[in-house]
């Protein structure tokens, strides 16, 4: 064997180990690459992929956020390693504390995208909602500067009032989700709370209908926050519907006030007379007067039997409910006027 040729061998030997060392190498790389935490991670951090993004965009994106400086061929190999290249989809995701390459594909492959959360408070009006849905960082704004009837025939309600319709409670959306999508959510939700209230209402209730049910329960809801207290509230109003007298609460008094209300209920207030003044008028409202919750609608479907025909507040979140309307002065004078 000349030496020519044994030259020749050994170069192709040393290549051949020195290709398997750097094939060994890369492997080594890619398998760091995949578990390593990225850079520029932390908490409320998110990355934003745009529908339509193909892998190299997606690649570029992470790149461009300063996220990763890292080779495209680390994330080629782990794509490929972990079978998702086709399914990766696009969305808003954390990129929180210790979130790797790895963690980030597999959450992109499920769709697990970042989940914001817009509440909707017990006794708010749609006016107050209305405002809230505008300061919403996310939500993509649709309805601003568009009548109730119109909001509401675009939530799929066309022709039903605003007031009461949308159930309080905490909704998660992901970014690019509208306005107008969340309120179809609550209402739908409303609906849904409404008819099982109604369903399993006591018996002999002077209530029409499920829409008297709701109208009650917003009255309810913003009498007492008092979860111990609404069945009776409740009571009291049933009650007086049921032997025709007035409600007489002030919160119908103020909705009908409506903008003009500058917050110090007067006598004056009281005798002007709207459609939902229950002082002036009798029976419930027309409509309801802010958005009840859940407590709200069942404490009206099933009111607690009272003797009680008023009450008045504490001061201190409760109240003190009366049958009579000469121990009703009497708290009012030890709770109110505060003299004996």
């Amino acid at each position: 064997m000349s030496r020519r040729w044994l030259r020749a061998v050994a170069a192709l030997v040393v290549l051949g180990l020195a290709g398997l060392a750097a094939m060994l190498a890369f492997e080594s790389a890619n398998r760091r690459f995949a578990d390593a935490e990225l850079s520029g991670t932390g908490p409320g951090v998110a990355i934003v992929i745009p529908r339509g993004t193909s892998f190299d965009g997606i690649v570029a994106r992470l790149t461009e956020a300063g996220h990763t400086d890292a080779s495209r061929h680390h994330w080629y190999w782990l794509a490929a390693r972990m079978d998702i290249a086709r399914r990766l989809k696009a969305g808003e995701y954390a990129l929180g504390p210790g979130t790797t390459p790895r963690d980030l594909l597999a959450r992109m492959a499920r769709g697990e995208v970042v989940q914001h959360r817009f509440t909707i408070v017990e006794g708010w009006t749609f006016r107050d909602l209305r405002a809230a849905l505008g300061r919403d960082p996310v939500l993509v704004a649709t309805i601003e500067g568009r009548s109730e009837a119109e909001v509401m025939a675009q939530v799929g309600a066309d022709g039903v009032p605003a007031e009461g319709r949308f159930l309080p409670d905490t909704y998660l959306f992901p970014r690019g989700t509208r306005d107008v999508d969340l309120l179809q959510r609550a209402y739908r939700a409303m609906d849904r709370a409404l008819d099982a209230a109604w369903n399993e209402r006591a018996d002999d209730l002077p209530l029409a209908d499920r829409d008297q049910l709701l109208v009650l329960a917003s009255i309810v809801e913003k009498e007492t926050g008092r979860i111990d207290e609404r069945r009776e509230v409740a009571g009291v109003f049933t009650r007086r519907l049921r032997i025709g007298m007035r409600l007489q609460t002030d919160p119908t008094v103020i909705y009908g006030l409506g903008a003009a209300f500058d917050g110090n209920l007067t006598r004056a207030h009281l005798m002007a007379d709207t459609p939902w003044n229950t002082y002036t008028r009798s029976g419930l409202p027309p409509t309801p007067i802010a958005m009840p919750g859940r407590a709200a609608l069942e404490a009206a479907a099933n009111p607690r039997e009272t003797d009680a025909l008023y009450f008045v507040s504490r001061g201190d979140g409760s109240h003190h409910f009366s049958a009579t309307l000469d121990e009703h002065n009497a708290a009012v004078r030890r709770y109110q006027l505060r003299r004996p």
